[in-house]
């Protein structure tokens, strides 16, 4: 299979090094606005070629992975299901709600399969915590706590087109909460606020923010995310419930240090980035993807997970910008 790979930066060089070790990958493409980028990761690959970004979807490929900054996502899906290729694509699948919506349209109408990059559905733990969940082990479930926490800030240039804390960050605790409860959020309330670099501010965004979300069966759930936690990578949710509770992300690489009398755990080493953490999961959706391209598998996680998952950022954006509550009925669908 002849795989094509839209973007050949940071996440789309991760991507491509992990398509070309991935069984049933026998070429990957690699198209990217800079040239000698896309040059550079194919020459890096034992078997891969570079191509002008605009000729990657008319160059052969059976299927399209898109790893482009959010400005290039939604005409490349749109140019990838008018061609009829089954399609990955990173998050979001456009930059506002109004173009979302229209992508969805689009891809629904197609019937072309897309499956959006939402990787912490295949992490080994989110998936435990799902199932105990769903099993019913746990009881019924009243709270769920979901942190991201960044290293460190991005670069000053990524702010202004990031969409804003939540939308970029939270996004994923937003999926995930959907994910492992099987319910949708129907009421937001975030707050946020900046310790931080004055171009977070300068950008209207924050470089910290909170927010509870009530779920359609009145579970709570507490997402809190920030650009700055120096003592490492840390992604982690608990789900609480009324016979049990489980977390996911406590281990070793726990990104806090105990101040109690004779703890020693966790002993480290902690994540350094999204990549580091997430690693596996990366490689376990790309590996599902290509069952979705082959057509063996259905897509696992569709637009419409991501337009959702995108309505609830979207109103926890306005909910911070407006000092409100907002209700998920106030957020178009279509």
């Amino acid at each position: 299979m002849r795989i094509g790979l839209a973007g050949a930066g940071r996440i789309g060089a991760f991507h491509a090094t992990t398509l070309a070790s991935l069984d049933g990958v026998d070429e990957v493409v690699v198209g990217d606005s800079r040239a000698d980028v896309a040059r550079s990761v194919a020459s890096s690959l034992p078997s891969a070629r570079a191509v002008d970004v605009e000729d990657l979807v008319g160059s052969g490929i059976d299927a399209l992975v898109i790893a482009t900054s959010t400005p290039g996502h939604a005409p490349l899906l749109r140019a990838a299901v008018a061609a009829g290729l089954p399609t990955f694509c990173e998050k979001p699948v456009a930059a506002t709600l109004a173009e979302t919506i229209e992508v969805v349209r689009v891809v629904e109408e197609s019937g072309v399969p897309v499956h959006i990059g939402f990787q912490r559905r295949f992490d080994t733990g989110y998936r435990r915590a799902r199932d105990a969940v769903r099993s019913g082990e746990l009881g019924f479930v009243h709270t769920l706590r979901a942190n991201t926490s960044d290293r460190r800030p991005p670069e000053p240039g990524y702010v202004p087109t990031s969409g804003g804390i939540f939308r970029d960050c939270s996004v994923h605790d937003c999926d995930v909460v959907r994910f492992v409860t099987g319910h949708e959020v129907v009421r937001v309330f975030a707050v946020g606020g900046t310790k931080g670099d004055a171009f977070f501010p300068e950008a209207g965004d924050v470089d910290s923010g909170a927010a509870l979300l009530t779920l359609d069966d009145g579970t709570m759930a507490l997402l809190s995310t920030t650009r700055y936690h120096g003592q490492g990578h840390d992604v982690r949710l608990e789900v609480l419930g009324s016979l049990g509770s489980v977390a996911v992300g406590l281990d070793r690489s726990l990104a806090l240090r105990s101040v109690e009398d004779g703890v020693d755990v966790p002993a480290g080493p902690v994540h350094d980035s999204f990549m580091d953490r997430f690693r596996p999961a990366y490689r376990a959706e790309l590996t599902h993807f290509l069952a979705v391209a082959s057509g063996a598998e259905p897509s696992p996680c569709t637009v419409r997970d991501a337009l959702e998952a995108f309505r609830v950022a979207e109103a926890c954006t306005v909910s911070l910008h407006e000092g409100r509550p907002v209700d998920l009925t106030e957020i178009p669908t279509t």
